[in-house]
């Protein structure tokens, strides 16, 4: 199982898809699903809907997960060749200094290039560890031969060109895997494995699940959408903040009791914690303090549901991220668990 869903994150991390601009990543989920025989759709957002059939239609389930990740976009081509950025979804420019990217331009022609502070250089630059790191300071060096305006736009670079950042995606001996985007390429790999357990087991599902799989979840409006008014339960299959305070690990799946949109559903997240206390799950339950979802932002367009987040332990989330296959099987068991149950009056 570890090898199989290693390789499926490393394939997801491999496409780029910063929000906005996500339709590889959708369109490599959509074919891994109708391989398998699930009906999918893509709605007019961009979001991809995979219907696994389940004894009762009328009463659903929605497991949502996202492959948007973090990115930037060219906002400016300065007069020395360099460009500036402006990033896609939340984290700050520390986060990225240093990291190797590609710059694709509306023809599909891609770039690679590095991020680096502007003053980088302490053989000319003397206390630059004060400088700020910000829109101002920051640039992507293009790995082509320009030095002026007039030449980086002959390469066909233009302002509101995407910049994907290196995955980095790497698998350790020692059983972790750390990528820039396990947030949220890891649950969706999760998914497509589960689809394959479905299939490989016959499993019957209780219910009808919609797996959602959302495409701006980093910017706020993912799966927001497109709910049908069969589904009384909503997953957010996201991951698990660590950090100081924090009760969640690498090691176990983490169920959200909280985050910055509020309580979820308290019957729900309960019933997640029985099935980890039944199934023998490792888990913990913990609050994201600076934190939202796809279950938090359908909630907020008017869903009437019933929410729930769980997921993989992610360490560095919005960085350098990593988690090892203990939470990964934790998080799969979990996940199978919750699919099989029966929604709770």
């Amino acid at each position: 199982m570890s090898e199989s869903i290693f390789n499926t994150i490393q394939a997801l991390t491999a496409i780029n898809s910063p929000s906005g601009y996500t339709e590889k990543a959708i369109q490599y989920v959509k074919g891994e699903a109708e391989q398998l025989g699930y009906p999918t759709e893509v709605t007019n957002k961009g979001a991809l809907l995979i219907t696994a059939k389940g004894e009762n239609d009328e009463a659903q389930k929605c497991v949502t997960a996202h492959v948007d990740t973090l990115g930037a976009m060219v906002k400016e081509i300065k007069e020395d060749g360099r460009l500036s950025l402006d990033l896609i979804g939340g984290f700050s420019y520390n986060a990225i200094e240093g990291e190797y990217c590609e710059i694709e331009t509306s023809s599909g022609q891609i770039y690679t290039g590095t991020i680096c502070l502007h003053e980088t250089s302490v053989h000319v630059y003397r206390n630059n560890d004060d400088i700020s790191r910000d829109i101002e300071h920051m640039e992507v060096r293009i790995d082509e031969k320009v030095s002026t305006k007039e030449e980086t736009q002959s390469l066909g670079i233009e302002v509101g060109d995407f910049i994907s950042f290196d995955p980095r995606t790497q698998i350790t001996s020692s059983g972790f895997i750390k990528s820039r985007h396990l947030d949220d390429k890891a649950s969706v790999a999760m998914i497509i494995e589960f689809l394959k357990t479905i299939k490989n087991k016959n499993l019957t599902l209780p219910h009808t699940i919609q797996f959602y799989i959302s495409n701006n979840e980093e910017i706020g409006y993912g799966a927001n959408a497109s709910i049908s008014p069969k589904i009384s339960e909503f997953i957010a299959f996201d991951m698990g903040a660590l950090g100081d305070g924090q009760a969640s690990d690498e090691y176990t799946v983490s169920i959200c009791a909280k985050d910055a949109s509020g309580p979820y559903h308290k019957g729900l997240r309960e019933q997640l914690v029985e099935l980890c206390k039944i199934n023998q799950i490792p888990y913990k339950v913990d609050i994201y303090p600076y934190y939202s979802s796809d279950a938090s932002a359908a909630l907020k367009a008017g869903a009437d549901i019933k929410h729930g987040l769980f997921g993989a332990g992610i360490e560095s989330s919005h960085a350098l991220e990593r988690t090892h296959i203990d939470s990964i099987k934790a998080t799969q068991a979990l996940l199978q668990a919750y699919c099989l149950a029966a929604i709770q009056s």
